[in-house]
This record gives structure tokens, C-alpha cells and sequence, in this order.
């Protein structure tokens, strides 16, 4: 599909939703004023983007429609609740503007499938926001996995062990809902789930277990079993009751020539990197490593940088609602997997 570009000016964008991850999205368009233009942005609760309507100089709207027939943006950027993506992408592309959704691209797999379906109708793009692909301390795994350094995987298992206080959930209605926000594996450990693909390969079954110890709809904690088409088998543990703060965010590669580990609060810390044949960039593996004050990392604007250059025409989505699709299944599936005590294979259609 050809997609026109954009090389003669900034590229206009509004931001729609200012809560809790949108700092991250207008930081990102700080560190890119160079190539971006805010012309609006777009809460239900006028609180909410009065503060960055005043920063920045534009202006703020309660209706997302109403801000699309007045500016025509070139982009969107969607920080909203999950559980809304799919209504709001389909109206963006309506109106012929590209869209930048967050995680989850959506709750329900039908709705994942009509964003892809509507943005290609209209012949717009959409990027699925992936940023911890970007963090430093992944990319040389991902370099490592793609050199074939560990020969056969065996084994992966992945930590996600974080914690949301019941005073979490109660900042708003939407958290902890089915329909808008999702658990702990849709929601918290999106990025991760996101990583068992993007790093391993295609997931060929799953099987999960999960349980709610807070007062909400949604798990907050559980456990996935995962075998990849590639015969390596892993697992994943998930829970956001840890005491008495965030621990750990990791992922273990066992191969049958190499083994990796990359911890910390969120996979921001190589803690260990042995291959049988070294390379050069090995010694890379200290200066990756960084420390992180939020489990979000550093990859917006990293994630940006990569909009720009394909709305300029000088690169390819890293992330694009179909790639985005691959980990709503895989959450799809350990959904259904919990629901019905039973084992889910992949693809979720045929």
C-alpha cells in the first residue's frame, strides 16, 4: 500500500487523552519541535488538558470529532483508555489523519482487527506504540537473537513483578475494567507479552492461570505457559501485588549457546551476557545498561524518531497495527485460556 508522505513541513499532530502516559507522548514532541507541530489537544475531562492547552498554546477540546473538522491534524496520538482505541482510530481515519495509538491497541481482538481494517480503508497509517523495543539493553538482545548467537533456545522466562495499590484502580472508573483497560498481562505487562514474538518467534500455544486479590474486574496476578513453533517452551509470571514497590521486570534466555538475563525494574539492566564465540559489541553490554526512574523507559522518543522518518518517507513502520496485532492474540489467547482451563493455539483465526 503507498501512503503519501509529508517532507515540506512539520507534521501536524493533536494529542487525545492527558492522563498518566501522555507526559511521555508531549515530552516526545519536545525533543522533536523540530519536525512536529501541536494543533490541539482533546480530554473529556477539561482538568485534565487545560495545564498542556496553556503550555503549549493551543487549544483544548472535550470531543475528539469536534477537534478533527476544525484542525484536519496530520496525526493523532491516542492516550486514551485502551477500551476506546478502536472507535476513536476508526474516526480519525475517517477523517483522513494517521494515528499513533498506546498500548493495548485494543481490549477485544475484533476491535484490534477494525482498526487495521479501517486505517487500511482509508489508506492511513497506524503505529502501534511499542517503545520498550527501543531501550538499549533489548536491542542488543534483539541483535544477539538475530545473529542466532544462542543456537537453539531451549527456555525463556519473563518477570513482571510490580505493584498497584488499590488507590491505582479508584483514580478512575476505567481501570480495571474488562471493556476499557484490561489486567495485568493487557495493561502492565503489555510490553512485555509483546517481547515473547518479537524476540522468539511465533507462538505456536498457550496456557494460563490468573487471579484478583483487589477490589476489580481484571487479574492482577497469573502465570502463562508458552511453547513457540520454533520448540522452545517459556513461561511468564505477572503480578502488581508486589511489596512494597516495583521489583523487577526481566527476561532469561537459555540457548544451547548462550544464556542471558536482563533484569532490573524494567528490563533496564543486562545482568548477565555469556556466548560461546564473543562479538565485538559484547562490550557494550555495561554502557546499555541505564538507570530508570519509571517503568515506562526511555523509548518515546526513540519510538517518535521513527513516525517522523516514516511520514517523511525514509523508513518502515517498526510497529504497525499488524504487528501490534501479534500481541493482542497472544493476550487474546491467555485470556481465553484462563476463562476455560484449557490449552490455546495460534492463530486465533484461519
Amino acid at each position: 500500500m503507498n501512503f503519501p508522505t509529508i517532507t515540506d513541513r512539520k507534521l501536524r499532530i493533536a494529542i487525545v487523552g492527558c492522563g498518566r502516559i501522555a507526559k511521555n507522548h508531549f515530552g516526545s514532541l519536545d525533543k522533536h519541535a523540530d519536525n512536529f507541530e501541536l494543533v490541539a489537544v482533546c480530554d473529556t475531562n477539561p482538568a485534565h488538558s487545560k495545564p498542556y492547552a496553556n503550555q503549549y498554546d493551543v487549544p483544548a477540546y472535550t470531543s475528539l470529532e469536534a477537534m478533527l473538522a476544525q484542525h484536519k491534524p496530520d496525526l493523532v496520538s491516542l492516550c486514551t483508555p485502551s477500551g476506546i482505541h478502536a472507535d476513536q482510530a476508526a474516526l480519525a481515519a475517517k477523517h483522513g489523519v494517521h494515528v499513533i495509538t498506546e498500548k493495548p491497541m485494543a481490549t477485544r481482538w475484533s476491535d484490534g482487527v477494525r482498526m487495521v481494517k479501517a486505517c487500511d480503508e482509508a489508506g492511513v497509517r497506524l503505529f502501534v506504540v511499542k517503545q520498550n523495543r527501543r531501550n538499549t539493553t533489548l536491542q542488543l538482545l534483539k541483535r544477539a537473537v538475530e545473529e542466532k548467537r544462542f543456537g537453539k533456545i531451549h527456555m525463556v522466562h519473563l518477570n513482571v513483578f510490580w505493584t498497584r495499590p488499590q488507590a491505582y484502580y479508584d483514580q478512575a472508573k476505567w481501570r480495571g475494567t474488562w471493556e476499557f483497560d484490561g489486567g495485568a498481562f493487557m495493561n502492565q505487562a503489555s510490553h512485555y507479552v509483546d517481547l515473547l514474538d518479537w524476540l522468539i518467534g511465533p507462538v505456536d500455544k498457550v496456557q494460563a492461570m490468573m487471579s484478583t486479590t483487589r477490589d476489580i474486574e481484571v487479574e492482577d496476578t497469573g502465570v502463562l505457559n508458552v511453547r513457540w513453533r520454533n520448540g522452545a517452551l517459556g513461561s511468564m509470571s505477572v503480578t502488581m501485588l508486589t511489596y512494597p514497590q516495583n521489583l523487577e521486570g526481566s527476561i532469561t534466555i537459555l540457548g544451547e549457546k548462550g544464556t542471558v538475563r536482563i533484569g532490573g525494574v524494567a528490563v533496564n539492566d543486562i545482568q548477565l551476557w555469556q556466548f560461546d564465540e564473543p562479538r565485538d559489541y559484547d562490550a557494550q553490554t555495561q554502557s546499555a545498561n541505564y538507570e530508570t526512574t519509571s517503568v515506562y523507559g526511555f523509548g518515546h522518543p526513540l519510538y517518535y524518531k521513527n513516525v517522523v522518518d516514516v511520514m517523511r518517507g525514509v523508513a518502515e513502520p517498526e510497529t504497525d497495527g499488524r504487528e501490534g496485532l501479534k500481541s493482542l492474540e497472544m493476550l487474546i489467547a491467555a485470556y481465553l485460556s484462563a476463562r476455560d482451563g484449557k490449552t490455546v493455539s495460534l492463530p486465533l483465526e484461519y
